[in-house]
C-alpha cells in the first residue's frame, strides 16, 4: 500500500480521459469472506480487496481459527468451518469497519463461544442497537463493554431459543439485516426477519441475497418488509467465487469523465452487477452526462455543452456514491438537492456534516437537513483555489474531494491515507486519467543512442517536472504479450493490452500489475518484440490517453516518439537531438562495456544504420523532425551541454505564453 504524506496537494487539473481497472469491492469483498468462514468446504476467492477494512476482517477470520491461505495479490483459499468457529474464546479489533464488526457480532453470538469485539473511538460511536437487540430476542447474551447501544461488546455462550420470527429495524443501517441473513442459517431451522420501518439501502441487502445464493441458502422474501431463512439451510461453498470491482470506487472516475470530459471507462463493473451503486452511473446521465455501459464497464463523458445539470434525487439506494454527486454538484448549472440521506449521519463520520463544511471550503453555498443537502455553485463557478480539506479519517471524503482540483484549482487533500481503507492507491489512480491541459511540456525525440533519454530525464530533474519514458510503455506491452503468448501480428489483441495496460510508476520504477519489471523490460526479446508493436496504429492509440495523463503540474518532459506531433502537439518547446551514426555507435559500445557485455563498435554500427533505416522508412511514426522542433546535434557535446541548451530554450519560450 502507499505510504501517503499528512496531506497531498492536487491541481489545478481541468482534463480525464482514460480506463481504470477497479480494485474488488468491500461490501463483497468482506461478504465472501465471511459466508466462505461458515460454510462447508474450501472456497478459493479471486479478486480480493487489499484494503484496511478487508485485512480486519481476515485477522478476525485467522483468530477464530479459519485457515486461510494467501497466493498472489489477490487469491485467498478459506477453509470453511460448517458452522462452527475452532476458536471459542477472542479479544477481536476491527478498526473502523462495519462490514466485519456487525456480521461477525451475528456470527459469533450463534457460535456459542466467548469473544469481545471493539474498535476505533469511531467505531464505537456507530449505532448497533437494534442488531444487539435482534439476537437477543433469539437468546443471545450480549454485554455493552462502553455506552448502551453500541460498541465495544462482550458475546457470551448461550443457548439461542428455537423461535420463528425476529424483528431488526431497517432505517438506521442495512448492515444489521445483512448480519442476520448471513448468520441465522447457522441455526438450522426456518426463521423469518421482519423489517420495521422503511429499509434503507436496499441494493446492498440485494448483494447480500445474491451471494447467499452463491453459497447455496435461498432466502425467501416478501418485498422488503420480510425474510425467511428455510429450514435445514447450510452454507456450501461454491468452489470459485470472483469479487466484482467497486461500483463506488467507479464513481469518482465516472465523476471525472463528467467533470473532466472524458471518456474515463472503469472495468469490473457494468449492467451485469450486482451492485446498487452501478446506479450512480444513472444519475450521472440525468446531470447531462453521457454514459455508455457494457456487462463490465462503464464510460462516461462530459455533456456536449459542457455544463452539468443540477439534480434534485432520491439517493437512498446510492448513499455511499450519492456523495461523489455532491461533489459534481460543483460543476451543475444551479442548486442540486441531493435528498433521504439520513444514514450519512452514523457513517464512518457525520457525513452531512462533513461534506457540508468542506463544500463551503471551495466557495459553494450548502444548505444541511437532518437528511438532505443542497449545494449551489459558487459565482462563475470559479472555486476557492487553496482549500485544505479535511478529511475526518472517512475514505469517501478523501476520494469524493479530489474531483475539486478538476475545477482548475489546486486543492489539498488532509490525511489522505485514509483511502486505505478501501481504495489504498486511488491517488495514484486518479493522476492516471487527469491532467491539466495548461501545464507546460518539453517533448524531445531523436534517433536510438543520440542521448534523449538521458537529456530528458536530467531537463526534468532541473525544472522539476514529470518525466514520461515513452519508450517504456511499448516494452511493456511487449513484455506483456510475450508473457500472455500474444500473437505479435495480432493488432486487435495488442491494442487491447495497450489500453488496459495495468502499469504504475513509483520513485523510478515500473510496475507490472505490482511486480517491479524496471529492468525486464530491457530484456533483449522484449527490445526486439517493442520494436514489433510499436509501430500498430492499435497500440499507439490504446497508450494515448495514459501518455497524456503524465501531463500534470509543473509540467512535463516527455521523451520519444510521436510525442511533439500527436500526443503532445501543442508542447511549448519540440526538441529533436541526432549525432553521427558513428558518435552514436561510441556511445552505446561505451554502455555494454559497462554494463559487462560483449560488443563490438562495428557491429554497433551496422546496427543503428539497420534501426535508422527501418524508423525512417515506417508507415506509422517514422522517425522524423517535428515542425517547429529544435535541432541539436550531439556530436561532441556532453549531456550537461545539451540540458543547458534545452533550459535556456525553454526558459525563452516561457517568457512569451501569455499570463493566465
Amino acid at each position: 500500500m502507499p505510504a501517503y504524506p499528512n496531506h497531498l496537494d492536487l491541481g489545478p487539473l481541468d482534463r480525464a480521459a482514460g480506463t481504470i481497472r477497479l480494485p474488488g469491492s468491500k461490501s463483497i469483498s468482506n461478504r465472501v469472506l465471511l459466508l466462505a468462514a461458515l460454510a462447508q468446504g474450501r472456497t478459493r476467492i479471486h479478486d480480493l480487496l487489499a484494503s484496511d477494512d478487508v485485512e480486519r476482517m481476515l485477522e478476525a477470520l485467522s483468530l477464530l481459527g479459519i485457515e486461510i491461505k494467501r497466493t498472489g495479490q489477490d487469491l485467498v483459499t478459506v477453509e470453511g468451518c460448517n458452522g462452527r468457529f475452532p476458536v471459542q474464546q477472542a479479544d477481536l479489533f476491527l478498526g473502523n469497519a462495519g462490514t466485519a464488526l456487525r456480521p461477525l457480532t451475528a456470527a459469533l453470538a450463534m457460535s456459542g463461544g466467548h469473544y469481545k469485539l471493539s474498535g476505533v473511538p469511531r467505531m464505537h460511536e456507530r449505532p448497533i442497537g437494534d442488531l444487539v437487540d435482534a439476537l437477543r430476542s433469539l437468546g443471545a447474551d450480549i454485554r455493552y463493554l462502553g455506552n448502551e447501544g453500541y460498541p465495544p461488546l462482550e458475546i457470551r455462550p448461550a443457548t439461542m431459543r428455537s423461535g420463528s420470527t425476529v424483528q431488526v429495524r431497517g432505517d438506521v443501517s442495512s448492515q444489521f439485516l445483512t448480519a442476520l441473513l448471513m448468520s441465522l442459517p447457522l441455526a438450522g431451522m426456518r426463521i423469518t426477519i421482519e423489517v420495521v420501518g422503511e429499509l434503507i439501502s436496499k441494493p446492498y441487502i440485494d448483494i447480500t441475497l445474491n451471494l447467499m445464493a452463491r453459497f447455496g441458502v435461498k432466502v425467501e422474501r416478501d418485498g422488503w418488509s420480510s425474510f425467511t431463512i428455510p429450514a435445514y439451510s447450510r452454507l456450501a461453498s461454491p468452489g470459485d467465487i470472483f469479487v466484482e470491482g467497486d461500483a463506488s470506487g467507479a464513481s469518482y472516475f465516472l465523476a471525472a469523465g463528467a467533470i473532466g470530459g472524458g471518456p474515463v471507462r472503469v472495468e469490473g463493473v457494468g449492467s451485469g452487477s450486482i451492485q446498487g451503486d452501478v446506479g450512480f452511473a444513472n444519475a450521472l446521465a440525468q446531470m447531462g452526462a453521457r454514459i455508455d455501459m457494457g456487462d463490465n464497464w462503464i464510460e462516461a463523458a462530459a455533456p456536449l455543452d459542457g455544463r452539468l445539470r443540477a439534480i434534485d434525487l432520491d439517493l437512498n439506494a446510492i448513499p455511499d456514491a450519492a456523495m461523489t454527486l455532491a461533489v459534481a454538484a460543483l460543476f451543475a448549472d444551479g442548486t442540486s438537492r441531493l435528498r433521504n440521506i439520513g444514514s450519512w449521519r452514523v457513517k464512518e463520520t457525520d457525513r452531512i456534516a462533513a461534506m457540508a463544511a468542506e463544500l463551503r471550503k471551495l466557495g459553494a453555498l450548502v444548505e444541511e437537513g437532518p437528511d438532505y443537502l443542497t449545494v449551489t455553485p459558487p459565482p462563475g463557478w470559479r472555486l476557492t483555489s487553496g482549500a485544505a480539506i479535511d478529511t475526518y479519517d472517512d475514505h469517501r471524503v478523501a476520494m469524493c474531494f479530489s474531483l475539486a482540483a478538476l475545477g482548475g484549482v489546486t486543492v489539498r487533500i488532509n490525511e489522505p491515507k485514509c483511502v486505505a481503507k478501501t481504495f489504498p492507491d486511488y491517488f495514484d489512480r486518479f493522476a492516471e486519467v487527469t491532467w491539466s491541459s495548461c501545464a507546460q511540456v518539453i517533448a524531445i525525440d531523436g534517433p536510438s543512442a543520440s542521448g534523449k533519454g538521458a537529456v530528458a530525464q536530467r531537463v526534468a530533474a532541473q525544472l522539476g517536472f514529470n518525466y514520461l519514458d515513452s519508450g517504456s510503455l511499448y516494452r511493456l506491452v511487449a513484455l506483456t504479450a510475450l508473457r500472455d503468448r500474444t500473437d505479435l501480428k495480432d493488432a486487435d489483441a495488442l491494442g487491447e493490452i495497450a489500453r488496459k495496460l495495468p502499469v504504475h510508476f513509483s520513485e523510478g520504477r515500473i510496475l507490472l500489475n505490482g511486480e517491479d519489471v524496471t529492468d525486464s523490460i530491457r530484456a533483449e526479446a522484449v527490445s526486439a518484440a517493442a520494436s514489433e508493436v510499436a509501430p500498430l496504429s492499435s497500440v499507439r492509440q490504446g497508450l494515448m490517453r495514459r501518455q497524456q495523463a503524465f501531463r500534470r503540474p509543473p509540467g512535463l518532459v516527455a521523451e520519444g516518439r510521436d510525442m511533439a506531433s500527436v500526443v503532445f502537439p501543442d508542447a511549448l518547446l519540440k526538441v529533436f537531438l541526432t549525432a553521427s551514426p558513428e558518435e552514436r555507435a561510441r556511445r552505446r559500445y561505451k554502455q555494454l562495456i559497462e554494463k559487462g557485455f560483449d560488443a563490438t563498435l562495428t557491429t554497433l554500427l551496422q546496427d543503428i544504420r539497420r534501426r535508422d533505416a527501418r524508423d525512417t522508412e515506417r508507415s506509422v511514426a517514422p522517425l522524423q523532425k517535428s515542425v517547429g522542433a529544435q535541432i541539436i546535434d550531439t556530436t561532441g557535446l556532453s549531456i550537461q551541454e545539451v540540458v543547458a541548451r534545452i533550459l535556456r530554450w525553454f526558459e525563452s519560450a516561457s517568457r512569451k505564453v501569455p499570463s493566465r
